[in-house]
């Protein structure tokens, strides 16, 4: 005899860099051992990919593509999953910034955690009188792939190139698609110094997940704020 299916409650969400609605149900047992499991590797590249593969078999939507989100697309859907699944808060253990040292819990509640959007961020960028470049939001394999302190000339090269869409003037267009990384690269390597630092801040200005707490340093009785930013943060 077939056992009883147990209907599943569906939430919406906004997808911040779309402005798009989306339908998504609580991951399930079987999706939090993948989670799990990925964990327990201690592998990112391991988690990343559990984490995709959870917010795809959450999200309800017709059409939705995991691998066409942002970055921070990605980390602020799998926050609001994860907050229906199993709690709306988190407790962390952070240390105050007024002695470096010492260790408080907090804890954050996941509707406190927003997708910030810096004024200074623009997607068209004006390179001079004539060309400009409308630039696109790297996937998360993408930025986990260029990750790291020690990243190369030819990496941050490569992530720029990647995310150049179309570069356009009034009368011409130039989709990156019609041209192979490499040919997007060399391009980038013409730009000036001045040119490429306005690429260079699409990334940096960026919008991220973030949430300020207040903590209180015990020992010195001083109150601090502390940024929390990106993922990691909130789950560490």
């Amino acid at each position: 005899m077939a056992l009883p299916k147990i209907a599943k409650i569906t939430h919406e969400l906004v997808v911040p860099s779309t402005g798009k609605k989306i339908k998504f149900r609580p991951f399930l047992v079987k999706e939090e051992k993948v989670l799990i499991l990925a964990q327990e590797t201690g592998s990112q590249k391991e988690m990343i990919r559990a984490i995709k593969d959870v917010i795809d078999a959450c999200v309800q939507t017709r059409g939705f593509k995991v691998d066409e989100l942002a970055t921070f697309d990605v980390e602020y859907i799998f926050l609001n999953i994860r907050g229906k699944s199993v709690g709306e808060s988190v407790d962390l253990i952070v240390t105050c910034p007024d002695d470096g040292e010492t260790k408080v819990d907090v804890t954050v509640f996941l509707d406190e955690i927003k997708v910030i959007f810096d004024d200074d961020h623009k997607d068209h960028i004006k390179l001079d009188d004539t060309w400009s470049v409308k630039m696109k939001y790297p996937d998360i394999d993408t930025v986990l792939s260029s990750d790291g302190e020690n990243i190369s000339i030819d990496d941050s090269l490569e992530l720029i190139a990647s995310c150049v869409d179309v570069i356009y003037s009034e009368e011409d267009s130039y989709s990156s698609s019609d041209s192979s990384l490499k040919e997007i690269v060399e391009w980038v390597e013409e730009l000036e110094q001045k040119q490429f630092q306005e690429l260079e801040k699409f990334f940096t200005t960026m919008p991220k997940l973030s949430s300020t707490v207040q903590v209180l340093n015990p020992k010195t009785g001083v109150t601090s704020d502390i940024v929390l930013e990106g993922l990691g943060s909130f789950f560490a």
